[in-house]
């Protein structure tokens, strides 16, 4: 089950952020290959983050957590996509100010719990 924590400096009051939802599982699904319905997105606004030195310009901070499927591929894909998703949405956080980690918490080896 992949999940996406969003935190950004950006205040979401009064903004649409359904689009962002949308289009973050969708893209999330395509890439790792899981049903979007496994797919959970966190988005949280108004946190205080310092990017490059500065708080006033949008940034955001994400990670991705999931259980397989992970590949140096699949990561730079899902940097580049919410990337674009985050730049082209209300919220205007250019690619360039949006750091996101990926993280693969499958067991060693393929093991089962």
């Amino acid at each position: 089950m992949p999940c996406l924590y969003l935190s950004t400096n950006v205040n979401l009051d009064g903004v649409d952020i359904n689009p962002i939802f949308s289009e973050a599982t969708k893209a999330i699904s395509a890439i790792t290959g899981k049903p979007e319905s496994y797919v959970m997105v966190l988005l949280k606004g108004s946190v205080p983050i310092s990017f490059g030195a500065s708080t006033s310009e949008p940034a955001a901070y994400g990670e991705l957590v999931a259980l397989g499927g992970i590949t140096k591929a699949v990561k730079r894909e899902l940097i580049a996509t919410l990337g674009i998703i985050l730049q082209n949405s209300k919220l205007g956080i250019p690619r360039t100010r949006f750091f996101l980690k990926v993280v693969d918490v499958s067991t060693p080896m393929g093991s089962k719990l």
